[in-house]
Formats: C-alpha cells, sequence, structure tokens
C-alpha cells in the first residue's frame, strides 16, 4: 500500500482531532506486507504493527518525511536526498523467500495548488504560473535523478509514491517507461487518489515488466487530502 497520509494531521486541517489514531487503525487493519508512506510524520503514538522500516526524515528537527515499513526483511536501505526541497525517494531491498526485491517510495515535487483557492484568472496569475514553472522544473529534475538511480537496479522491483502529477504528464511517462502500472493492470473505474472536484490520479504503483499485477483498489477514505492505494503484485 502507498499512502500520503499528510502528517498525520499534525496540523489539523482536519477537524476531526482523532484523525491520528483513526489513519494508523486503517493501515494496521489493511495489513499490507509493504507500506509506503509520504509525508510521514514521526510521531512517538505511531502504533504501525510492522517489525521493519526505513524512516527518512528531512532533517535531526525536522519530524517529516519518507517512510517504508516492511513484513519482510530489509536488507538494504538508502535515500536519494533531492536537494532544494523537501520532497525526496528512499528505497529498501526486501528479502521474500527466495527473491529480493527494491521498493521505491517517491515524493516529487509538489506544484501547491489549492484547488480552493487558485483562480487562473486572477490579476496575480503571472505569479501562480512562475510557481508552477518552477514545480515541473524541480518534478523533472528529481525524475531524472531518480531514473538514474534505479537504471543500477537490474532486479525485481515495485516504484510507488505521490508524484504530483497526472498519467498525461512527461513525469508520469518517463516513470513508467518499461514497466506496468498497477491500476492499468488491474483496476477500474478512475481511481481518484487526490480530493479535486474532479477524479484525479496522481499517486501511482508501478512494476517491472516480469510481474503480475492481480489486484489494485483505491480506498475512499478522508483521513488526508490523498487516497491510499493497494495492490496485490507477485512474479513467477
Amino acid at each position: 500500500m502507498s499512502y500520503n497520509v499528510r502528517m498525520f494531521n499534525y496540523y489539523k486541517l482536519n477537524k476531526d482531532e482523532n484523525t491520528a489514531q483513526k489513519t494508523y487503525q486503517f493501515i494496521n487493519n489493511i495489513d499490507s506486507d509493504i507500506l509506503a508512506i509520504q509525508e510521514f510524520y514521526d510521531n512517538k503514538k505511531n502504533n504501525l504493527h510492522y517489525p521493519y522500516k526505513y524512516i527518512k526524515l528531512k532533517s535531526k528537527n525536522l519530524k517529516f518525511g519518507l517512510a517504508i515499513f516492511s513484513k519482510y526483511p530489509i536488507i538494504n536501505s538508502g535515500s536519494l536526498d533531492f536537494e532544494n526541497s523537501g520532497n525526496n525517494a528512499i528505497f529498501v531491498d526486501v528479502i521474500k523467500e527466495k527473491d529480493t526485491i527494491r521498493i521505491y517510495n517517491l515524493h516529487l515535487q509538489s506544484l501547491k495548488i489549492n484547488p480552493a483557492k487558485e483562480n487562473f484568472g486572477q490579476a496575480d496569475s503571472e505569479k501562480l504560473f512562475k510557481r508552477l514553472k518552477n514545480g515541473f522544473y524541480k518534478q523533472a529534475k528529481q525524475t531524472e535523478r531518480f531514473l538514474a538511480h534505479e537504471k543500477q537496479w537490474l532486479g525485481k522491483k515495485i516504484i510507488c509514491g505521490d508524484f504530483n502529477n497526472t498519467a498525461y504528464s512527461w513525469v508520469y511517462h518517463q516513470l513508467k517507461n518499461n514497466k506496468k502500472d498497477a491500476f492499468i493492470e488491474a483496476g477500474s473505474g478512475f481511481s481518484k487518489t487526490f480530493h479535486y472536484p474532479f477524479p484525479m490520479r496522481i499517486d501511482f504503483m508501478l512494476t517491472d515488466i516480469s510481474a503480475q499485477v492481480y489486484q489494485y483498489k483505491t480506498f475512499d477514505t478522508n483521513f488526508s487530502d490523498h487516497n491510499p492505494i493497494f495492490s496485490r503484485i507477485g512474479w513467477d
């Protein structure tokens, strides 16, 4: 499962004071073998039930970042450490029976668009376009950095996360090249992963071509501004 949890409601954007605990409970009930979290917040009340984990926080003082939790032993882990950005990509190598599988958790640069506030017809729309241009530029550089790192791994892999862009974007097509999209393989409907007035899929799960995707599901939740995505994946 991949889930942007919006820091477990750290900024109280959801008025329900029990949002964080409800999110932990939801995740534990799904009980996925691998869990990739974007906008993770390192809270002492975190009670996620996993024996193995890799957490990469932005800094010692900032307790937010990315996390991967696993039921399988983690034998290797690392971070790409995107420059001049609060976003990042991390990875772990897990052992499942005789297989070593690499899991990437990718969170590309946010374009910082608020659907409730933005208006492209406003007088200050030039500032908005400039901000979007900067966001797209960072996304492109981060994608290139990721692809160079991924190219070094020739084994089985799953790439999941919040791409902050749609399936029509340059970013998506670069990342999907020579891979399977779990939604396309086994999903249905629109897979709305971001709370927006119309269906928007910006959270993805990709696999190498040799993988088999048996199931894909988007959960409709209100704990974050993103919906979690879940897939069952295997190799013959």
